[in-house]
């Protein structure tokens, strides 16, 4: 028998613009501070062993 329990989550749209200002939802802008964190990483240690 399946759990059927879990309820499906609204869509929320990734971006939203009001006016001249552009609104992220908080799930795109957890995965851009992500991303750029792991970049950041990746350049630190490029840079202390040298290779950047």
């Amino acid at each position: 028998m399946k759990n059927e329990t879990v309820e499906p989550r609204s869509p929320e749209p990734k971006r939203i613009l009001r006016g001249s200002r552009l609104w992220f939802s908080k799930e795109a802008e957890r995965r851009f501070y992500f991303i750029l964190t792991m970049i950041m990483l990746v350049i630190g240690i490029l840079y202390k062993t040298g290779i950047w």
